[in-house]
């Protein structure tokens, strides 16, 4: 099925417009691209539309060289997108953590080759952004998990409890408003955090999907984990990949059961998958991390610097509770 311009031209605009805020007018504006992937050479197209008066640069002609001194010449609040079917090397020059140091206002799609061409309506249609959606879910979920002095997960013949509460949430939802950083990794669309006790998280849950060690989506027949204070400890009938992620990690740190992030982007779902992971964490349901990483939160006992994995898994999730009342059933969010 053929990209359609228009409507990725669209979701560029309204994420410049509604989320990014970005003003032409006061503000310039860089489009780096390559032209590796057809969603990486759509959205250089997009944005050409979106943005009539940006600077358009080819990562495979500028280099890291030529690609650094146009980010020199920029000030702050300027704009600047990446559009990249990997993700773009400038040797020790990390390009999105510099852009935020600079002050400047950034938008990264990143691993467009990845998707394969079945998949490219799915990345279209997660890119709308609606803030009469995100704004208010995001904030309620954020008030309830804050709040929240227990948990239950419910997947088909499971319960999983956390008999502790949750570290303040934080927000994925583009509004940027107080924030240092204006921008990040699109698709968006999550509320996210972990629990405050690690170690108080017990019983079992379904798992229909995983972050494979090719660092892609891997869609399965949904299996049982087990979890035990706070640790995977067995996974009934998994994949075996699965496993082997699984021992990958424990023959370096616990596999701790980490974030737990209630996704809220409507065009990606069980039935609806991306196969590029970083896009699909965002899909309306909840995956948790295993692995002792998490460059959010930082717990006694666990030194963030020598921490090495944060893998994401995703529940088959039919009721999510926070001190016993739901937020999400039936495929929905209820708050």
């Amino acid at each position: 099925m053929a990209i359609r311009a228009d409507l990725l031209e669209k979701h560029l605009r309204d994420i410049l417009t509604l989320a990014i805020k970005h003003d032409a007018a006061q503000q310039d504006a860089l489009v780096v691209y390559d032209r590796d992937a057809a969603l990486s050479r759509a959205l250089e197209a997009a944005y050409r539309a979106a943005l009539p008066g940006a600077t358009f640069l080819d990562f495979a002609v500028a280099g890291p060289d030529g690609t650094r001194a146009a980010i020199d010449a920029l000030r702050p609040c300027d704009f600047v997108a990446l559009v990249q079917s990997q993700n773009f090397r400038l040797d020790d020059f990390r390009v999105r953590i510099e852009l935020f140091k600079r002050g400047l206002t950034t938008v990264e799609h990143g691993h467009l080759a990845r998707i394969p061409e079945h998949e490219e309506e799915i990345y279209v249609d997660a890119l709308a952004y609606d803030p009469g959606y995100y704004l208010p879910l995001g904030a309620k979920l954020k008030a309830r998990l804050d709040a929240a002095r227990s948990a239950a997960v419910f997947c088909a013949g499971t319960t999983l409890r956390y008999t502790t509460g949750f570290e303040p949430a934080k927000l994925n939802v583009g509004d940027y408003t107080g924030m240092a950083n204006v921008g990040g990794t699109f698709p968006i669309g999550e509320v996210f955090t972990e629990p405050v006790e690690l170690s108080q998280v017990n019983g079992e849950a379904m798992v229909f999907g995983y972050s494979g060690l090719d660092h892609l989506m891997q869609a399965c027949t949904p299996f049982k984990i087990h979890i035990a204070d706070g640790q995977l400890t067995g996974a009934d009938h998994a994949p075996a990949d699965f496993n082997q992620v699984v021992e990958m990690i424990r023959g370096v740190e616990p596999v701790w059961v980490r974030e737990f992030g209630l996704g809220l982007n409507p065009a990606m779902h069980k039935g609806r998958m991306l196969t590029e992971i970083t896009a699909f964490e965002r899909m309306k349901g909840l995956h948790f991390s295993l692995g002792a990483k998490h460059t959010v939160y930082k717990k006694a006992g666990i030194n963030a610097k020598r921490t090495r994995y944060h893998v994401d898994i995703y529940i088959d999730v039919e009721r999510v509770e926070l001190d016993g009342e739901p937020v999400f059933e039936g495929g929905a969010h209820c708050v």
